[in-house]
């Protein structure tokens, strides 16, 4: 069981990751329950007393309990709170006690929900990160010409697998169309290639799947993210009622396993491409080495007409801002650097493979 004072840091670690992500709001909050949860209350207790690893690397118990408020706001389960919360107010207009206020009396009211709702992990899903995505399909159609297999390991509720109908918008270039979700990352580096992408299935799998379907996991999934992000919280619902529409397919199951028939059962006449996005790192051990030998055996039976390509945005524990970019194409086995991209993809500094186009 971690100590109160272990759980109040992770409050505070938490304030700092939300104000570099630019949510003040969440920050503030974060830093109300840090000074002023109480073990006296139902919640205050169980927070406090946590009987996991409370750390934002673990458990996440912040988020979670940030979620949990969040929840009964786009919920309307508590309408009195959601009168307190972004967009509805403008939370600088209270003071932090007037603010703590409105949180403790809503924690009160609403303990055994707010219980309820810890007790499962935070799952996000963030749309943004398809600003990696979008331009290394067009890197891969290029390359190959062929149309695209699109398969995600760790797809949550899989609204990166319909990144292929997404469009971008930079101030130098647009890409994909531009009459529905339409992402706008601060683009640098170079220009990336355009071909005609062409997407001919997409599937994912996940220990704990989203279903979108479900009002209730919906709604979860819109909790964890964070309300003063007006922009971000417009584009996820997008994202959610395409993918609604969309029935994507999202498997239970261990993402290794998965990965082996997926590459076992590829076809002919397609570019089978394996993506994940802040996924890869979560795995055990064992686990990502049974599967980069999968990737590679499975890469020495590729050919031109039945390629692999990998497209893994990661962190990889640099001091660089911003998850590693990389796309790996078989047969010839070249892992290409892309450059970096903003976690929440609100940045990306995109490098082209190799020197600009890459067809043969």
């Amino acid at each position: 069981m971690a100590s109160a004072p272990e759980v109040r840091k992770v409050f505070l670690d938490q304030a700092v990751a939300c104000e570099a992500l630019d949510s003040p709001f969440t920050a503030r909050i974060c830093r109300l329950f840090a000074e002023r949860l109480d073990e006296a209350t139902p919640v205050g207790s169980h927070v406090l007393n946590w009987l996991g690893d409370p750390r934002i690397q673990a458990d996440s118990v912040a988020l979670r309990l940030c979620g949990a408020l969040n929840y009964l706001v786009v919920s309307g389960a508590d309408p009195i709170l959601a009168e307190a919360y972004p967009p509805a107010f403008d939370h600088t207009q209270h003071s932090n006690a007037a603010l703590w206020e409105v949180l403790a009396e809503a924690m009160a009211r609403n303990s055994a929900a707010i219980t309820a709702f810890l007790a499962s992990a935070p799952q996000t899903n963030e749309v943004r990160r398809s600003v990696a995505l979008i331009p290394a399909y067009h890197a891969i159609s290029d390359r190959f010409g062929l149309p695209l297999a699109i398969r995600e390991l760790g797809a949550s509720a899989g609204l990166n697998l319909n990144a292929g109908q997404y469009g971008l918008m930079t101030g130098s270039f647009t890409m994909g169309p531009q009459d529905g979700l339409v992402l706008a990352p601060d683009w640098n580096g170079e220009m990336p290639v355009q071909a005609g992408v062409r997407v001919n299935s997409v599937r994912g799998c996940d220990l704990a799947p989203i279903d979108l379907r479900n009002e209730r996991q919906a709604l979860r999934l819109l909790a964890y993210i964070w309300p003063d992000q007006i922009e971000r919280v417009g584009l996820i619902r997008k994202a959610i009622g395409l993918a609604q529409a969309n029935a994507v397919r999202i498997d239970l199951e261990d993402a290794i396993n998965w990965l082996e028939r997926k590459l076992a059962n590829r076809g002919e006449g397609v570019a089978t491409v394996i993506q994940h996005t802040v996924a890869w790192q979560y795995f055990p051990p064992e686990a990502k080495v049974r599967g980069e030998a999968l990737l590679a055996e499975y890469g020495d039976q590729a050919s031109e007409t039945a390629p692999i390509a990998r497209i893994s945005m990661e962190n990889d524990g640099s001091d660089t801002p911003g998850a590693r970019l990389q796309l790996t194409l078989w047969p010839d086995g070249k892992v290409h650097e892309l450059g970096r991209v903003d976690f929440h993809g609100r940045w990306i500094d995109w490098r082209n493979p190799e020197t600009g186009r890459i067809s043969q």
